[in-house]
């Protein structure tokens, strides 16, 4: 489709519009968040298969606690039903899976299966997903800050980046959010500095790898000077 220069390395996408998607269909919430899974494995095949190594996808944030007790319910359970089906067929295809975020407030059944996917992928190369679940940009900074000063090191771009939940990956060369909302909503605050961004007004149910080729195009022709003057 492009040449390797022009694609990107990492892909992030804020996937929102699930609940707005239901409604629109006069369905509860939860119907649009189990359509919106569905989504997550057409992308993810479609990023993996352009050659593009890394796909984060925010999945549920510090703040989505604050949502009536129904739905986080039933999106912990969407969680722990993906990461009992998708692990073994992640593993098959090579694909890292990676779990981002504070997992300290997660039940035992949750934190056993982010275990086994640590496991059962751990190492593979064919490329690395990453679900940002209890994740905020914020904390994750106070983390990084917190775990250097109490370890004394020197606090540099290079080892605060690898205090980061992404130590070792690399940057996001594009952030996408769906759903046509304007705003980053506290996703990979220090990783996106020199992202791409792309919102869009698709609602995430009915984001298409149609669309998806269209920003990898834009992306093509975007001239990314990092400050400086060509």
């Amino acid at each position: 489709m492009k040449s390797d220069k022009a694609l990107p390395r990492h892909i992030a996408i804020i996937m929102d519009g699930n609940g707005r998607w239901a409604k629109r269909r006069m369905m509860p919430r939860g119907f649009g968040h189990r359509e919106g899974v569905k989504v997550i494995d057409r992308i993810a095949d479609a990023v993996f298969s352009r050659g593009i190594g890394c796909l984060t996808l925010f999945a549920f944030s510090t703040e989505n606690w604050k949502r009536p007790e129904e739905e986080v319910d039933g999106l912990l359970d969407l969680f722990k039903k993906y990461l009992r089906k998708k692990t073994p067929l992640l593993a098959e295809k090579g694909i890292r899976l990676n779990v981002l975020g504070d997992t300290s407030v997660l039940d035992a059944e949750t934190l056993a299966l982010i275990s086994d996917a640590y496991e059962k992928t751990h190492g593979l190369r064919a490329g690395t997903l990453n679900i940002c679940f209890n994740y905020g940009g914020r904390a994750e900074i106070v983390r990084a800050a917190a775990k250097l000063a109490g370890e004394g090191r020197e606090i540099t771009e290079q080892s605060f980046s690898d205090a980061l939940y992404t130590a070792g990956m690399p940057d996001p060369d594009i952030l996408i959010r769906t759903g046509g909302e304007h705003r980053i909503s506290n996703f990979l605050l220090y990783q996106t500095a020199y992202s791409e961004i792309y919102f869009t007004g698709t609602l995430w149910p009915d984001f298409t790898e149609k669309e998806l080729d269209e920003i990898l195009a834009d992306f093509a022709a975007t001239d990314r000077r990092y400050g400086k003057v060509k």
